[in-house]
């Protein structure tokens, strides 16, 4: 069975359940579901490769002991047990003192989690068609847990709020190439969703693996945050099937409701990669945790404000998505953007054409790539262009890795001496820039943008005329048709 028909088979058992309203909820049962499979598909693991390696989990709270057999526990039975037995136990586990570190994986997952279904015998089925059309610890299954979000996320598109943590898979792919992590140093999505940018930096790091302890160092480089319950479940399983044993540094939590000035050195990171939320709005009282100059309830701005304040100093680097209206914004994005010419090099800026999250948003965005320990000298401009043919991005024609060819050829080494100008790229000056008040849009224009060359108003008027003659005929020619099939009537 395919990814996609399972989990439209396990939605088609769930919607004959009077407890389970809409796609959202659908879908985080789905989640929880899986989690645990996984999570049971992995601790048989680490029973094998980890010497002594004991669950977190009570015997009788374990998929394989109340899931697994197709012929277990159904009807009010199962509903018992999920609601009153094992969600209290896994919820403990978030709170509860001296739990080993899987066990606050569980809790973590499980904290803000619910069972929606009232059926249990539709529990049942739902739990049969997980159990027998997927095996994570066979290496092929794995691999369709990316298939499995992705279309999770494609529902939840449907119900209205997928792109608040998705990022095309070609964007975080290149952002982690062009930041090259290595071994030893500390990488962090503030705002990490279900994991994409995270995912990609641990396939990174993994071909420089050659020794137990290089993968220690791995598995304690990876550090993200997410605030919504749903895509934190989604990015620990994520983190699982990745390889991170014990995930327990993506936390569930608001990464800027954590004072600015809580940050001592020590907590600094060598690499951010992120595509923060924007064109939202926090609680009252959030931007209280920032300096007065910072203080804004725009989500982007107070990230990018955090961004820039817990790199390290002079080896810090980040690539970070934001909107056009960052580069052309006034106020508190003036402020931060003045600072990052005077106290960081912000040396890259790809601007993305629109389309590239369709369909979850037409906003235009751009890849801000910086390091700490400025000032500014120049910034480069990339506009990257559309494939031949194209005059957007969908979700049947997305933007592939492959497009980011172009940039990779044109950037150069890690001092980037090698750069030319091109007909997609430029070069502008700090003073420049600070000269136009911080404006990245205005000075990001295309210089060689060929303008386009519209006709003469007699000529476009003609050509008005002549498209609405055609459109009468045809209108003319289906009326006449229509009547001819309605014997004239």
């Amino acid at each position: 069975m395919s990814i996609a028909t399972l989990i439209k088979t396990i939605q088609d058992i769930m919607r004959k359940d009077v407890g389970v309203d809409g796609d959202a909820q659908r879908i985080s049962q789905i989640c929880w579901l899986l989690f645990l499979k996984i999570f049971d598909d992995k601790e048989q693991e680490w029973e094998l490769t980890h010497l002594n390696y004991k669950s977190p989990l009570q015997s009788r709270f374990r998929w394989s002991n109340w899931a697994k057999n197709p012929e277990g526990i159904t009807g009010e039975e199962l509903i018992d047990f999920v609601n009153n037995d094992l969600f209290p136990s896994l919820k403990k586990l978030a709170t509860s003192a001296g739990v080993v570190a899987h066990g606050r994986v569980v809790g973590s997952v499980f904290e803000d989690a619910y069972n929606y279904m009232k059926s249990g015998t539709l529990l049942r089925q739902v739990i049969n068609a997980i159990e027998e059309d997927v095996d994570f610890n066979k290496s092929g299954d794995r691999h369709l847990f990316n298939d499995i979000y992705e279309k999770i996320l494609a529902d939840l598109q449907s119900a209205g709020n997928a792109g608040e943590y998705y990022t095309p898979r070609a964007v975080t792919q290149f952002m982690v190439d062009i930041l090259d992590p290595q071994l030893g140093e500390s990488i962090l999505d503030p705002a990490c969703g279900t994991g994409g940018f995270l995912t990609c930096a641990i396939e990174h790091l993994k071909k420089q693996v050659k020794t137990p302890g290089d993968d220690e160092q791995l598995q304690n480089s990876i550090h993200g945050v997410e605030k919504k319950p749903l895509p934190h479940m989604l990015a620990i399983t994520n983190m699982l099937l990745h390889g991170i044993n014990v995930p327990t540094n993506i936390r569930h939590d608001n990464t800027l409701s954590r004072p600015l000035k809580d940050y001592a050195p020590s907590q600094r990171v060598d690499i951010i990669i992120t595509n923060p939320p924007f064109g939202g709005m926090e609680e009252d009282g959030i931007e209280n945790n920032f300096p007065r100059k910072y203080q804004t309830r725009e989500t982007a701005d107070l990230f990018m404000a955090l961004i820039m304040h817990v790199l390290k100093y002079d080896t810090g680097r980040a690539a970070v998505v934001l909107p056009d209206g960052f580069l052309f914004g006034e106020g508190v994005k003036t402020t931060l953007k003045r600072e990052l010419l005077e106290e960081f090099n912000l040396h890259t800026i790809v601007r993305l054409p629109k389309g590239v999250f369709a369909p979850y948003t037409s906003i235009a965005t751009n890849i801000l790539f910086f390091e700490k320990g400025g000032p500014t000298q120049d910034v480069w401009f990339f506009e990257h262009p559309y494939p031949d043919g194209y005059k957007s991005y969908s979700r049947s024609k997305p933007l592939t890795i492959e497009e980011f060819d172009l940039e990779k050829a044109w950037w150069g080494d890690s001092q980037r001496k090698s750069r030319k100008t091109t007909e997609y790229s430029w070069k502008v000056s700090a003073k420049e820039i600070a000269e136009k008040n911080y404006n990245l849009d205005t000075v990001g224009k295309n210089p060689h943008e060929v303008a386009t060359q519209h006709a003469a108003p007699e000529e476009l008027m003609a050509e008005y005329e002549e498209i609405t003659r055609q459109l009468a005929e045809a209108q003319d020619v289906l009326k006449a048709e229509l009547m001819r099939a309605l014997g004239g009537q």
